[in-house]
């Protein structure tokens, strides 16, 4: 297999292929790959592995974010452009008024109300830092963190909460069924 290099920046560097958000959506070449894909600040393409068990978390966040914010909507893998690059949300939950404004941009250039990262072996604690505070820069509400053992962490711009305050019985561990 050889290795493709590709740059999302505006200006072509000499000699590579210059793509954006959309044309790595598009393409074939990254379809059916089991990575999760986000990109840097310099466009370079950045790939996080999938796990059953992360998968499994995620998919019992987004069933939980449904029954208890049902007036609103839930995605997985949401992409929202950032300062640092394009960054994929492993679950969301908006209002209305978000998708009313948003539309279908792709990526989104704001963040939802609530912004879910599920962890796994490879994040590290400055990433995931590093994500919240991109996600509140583009008018988050609520970031929360699912560890890899179901604990949630709650937190909104100022500092971490005991429970959230969109979702105040959201629980603080997501159990995943056997």
């Amino acid at each position: 297999m050889s290795l493709h290099r590709f740059y999302l920046s505006d200006s072509s560097v000499s000699g590579e292929h210059v793509m954006n958000w959309q044309d790595i959506c598009d393409n074939p070449l990254f379809k059916d790959l089991p990575f999760k894909f986000e990109t840097d600040r310099w466009g370079h393409i950045v790939m996080s592995p999938a796990t059953d068990k992360r998968s499994r978390l995620q998919g019992e966040i987004l069933n939980l974010l449904r029954q208890h914010l049902p007036h609103g909507r839930v995605l997985s893998e949401c992409s929202v452009q950032t300062s640092e690059g394009v960054k994929v949300a492993d679950a969301v939950w908006a209002s209305a008024e978000f998708f009313a404004h948003r539309g279908l941009a792709n990526p989104s250039p704001e963040a939802p109300e609530i912004v879910v990262e599920v962890l796994s072996p490879s994040n590290g604690r400055a990433e995931t830092e590093e994500k919240k505070e991109l996600y509140f820069a583009r008018g988050a509400r609520e970031f929360w963190v699912c560890r890899e053992d179901g604990e949630m962490l709650f937190y909104n711009n100022h500092a971490r909460l005991e429970h959230s305050t969109l979702a105040p019985e959201f629980p603080t561990r997501v159990e995943l069924p056997a």
